[in-house]
């Protein structure tokens, strides 16, 4: 049985892709300058004999690997490859070279695992029918997306896949267990840029001043209304301000503020009802205190949604790929995913592979210094990759 070959296949591969995996994770790149990362996965595609093509959104690839008559179905298989600003906190031999990287959301791991993947399925090519079209994607974690920057220049076409399958690593699961979610999983994303303008000067004669911290102070307390009582409480929304920056003494009013933050949701036609109130609330809020507003909500990730029928038939296979016990239904999550683009065109499954080890070791969250894998998780990863592609392809 094809089964039995893939877990073979993905315990035999298991060295090697731990190797990669060690080689990725210890030289890091941020978002769109994975050109080092670009070229080593570029060279591992050769060593497997895969036909690729780079330089797609500047550092993406797209390859190719045929099975009996290629031309009947087409499976898409993404993997990011991008780290994060942060200083890894890890002791050890794999841990990151370059100063303020880190492969801190398990970047490193999904292309390991398609790495391993492809190389399962080269090998297994004479059993399946049709085409595996591999993803290795720039800027998953810097708008606008390494994904729609691909989409624009063609990732979806010649061939156009019939549905794309991506997964992500998950600290909250032990190894050798996986997570889905039919419909609706992520929130969109969009970033939110505020500057207030008002009139600086000396912090003891603020009446003749407009102080803009002041009035910062009643923009970000007064636009949580816009989730508490604009937004529908059936709708989940996060209105959250990570930055707030302005002046420079104890003594002077500045003459400027900005304040960075996100908002989240999961409703598309609510999402930017809810920017227009931010914008509203802020510039009118600013107005009536003399100052000047200026708000930018660039369009972010849209919500991210699971195909209903694709992911219930992913999980399935997983049942029989792993057994009953090891796959997970998995809870809405506010955080967003530049997969959602993807799944704007065709049919799309993102899953979670759970990489802590018996609920004690690799919990850290992701986006955390301490963030690192149960390893045997990449069994897992490369063979469940493997596994819903030959699956879609044969059913």
């Amino acid at each position: 049985m094809i089964l039995t070959s893939i877990q073979e296949k993905a315990k035999q591969y298991f060295p090697e892709v731990q190797a990669i995996r060690h080689h990725i994770h210890s030289r890091p790149e941020l978002s769109f300058h994975e050109h080092k990362t670009a070229a080593f996965v570029s060279g591992q595609l050769k060593k497997i004999g895969i036909t690729r093509q780079q330089g797609i959104a500047a550092t993406g690839i797209v390859a190719l690997i045929e099975g009996k008559n290629p031309g009947k179905r087409c499976i898409a298989l993404r993997a990011d490859m991008d780290a994060l600003p942060i200083q890894e906190k890890n002791d050890v031999a794999y841990k990151s070279q370059n100063e303020g990287v880190m492969h801190a959301c398990g970047h490193d791991v999904h292309t390991s695992c398609l790495l391993g993947a492809a190389h399962i399925l080269h090998d297994l090519r004479d059993e399946w029918e049709g085409t595996v079209k591999l993803i290795f994607q720039p800027g998953e974690e810097s708008h606008p997306g390494g994904a729609s920057i691909m989409i624009k220049e063609g990732v979806l076409e010649h061939p156009k896949p019939d549905a794309i399958f991506a997964l992500h690593v998950f600290p909250h699961l032990p190894s050798g267990t996986a997570g889905f979610r039919p419909g609706q999983y992520m929130a969109s994303a969009d970033e939110v840029y505020i500057t207030i303008e008002g009139r600086g000067g000396h912090a003891a004669l603020p009446h003749q001043t407009i102080d803009p911290i002041a009035i910062a102070a009643l923009v970000i307390t007064g636009l949580q209304q816009v989730v508490s009582r604009k937004a529908n409480p059936l709708i989940p929304s996060v209105l959250t301000f990570g930055k707030i920056e302005g002046g420079h003494a104890t003594n002077v009013v500045p003459d400027k503020v900005d304040i960075l933050g996100t908002f989240r949701t999961f409703d598309e036609k609510w999402r930017y009802e809810a920017h227009q109130w931010i914008k509203d609330f802020t510039v009118q809020t600013c107005a009536a205190y003399g100052a000047k507003a200026t708000v930018d909500i660039p369009p972010g990730y849209p919500s991210l949604f699971n195909d209903p029928e694709l992911t219930a038939r992913a999980q399935d296979w997983a049942k029989l790929y792993l057994g009953d016990d090891h796959v997970h239904h998995l809870d809405m999550r506010m955080a967003g995913e530049d997969f959602s683009f993807y799944t704007q065109h065709v049919p799309g499954c993102f899953f979670r592979i759970g990489t802590n080890k018996d609920n004690s070791q690799f919990t850290a969250p992701v986006h955390n210094a301490h963030f690192d894998i149960d390893e045997e998780a990449l069994i897992t990863g490369m063979g469940m990759m493997a596994w819903c592609a030959v699956n879609f392809l044969i059913s």
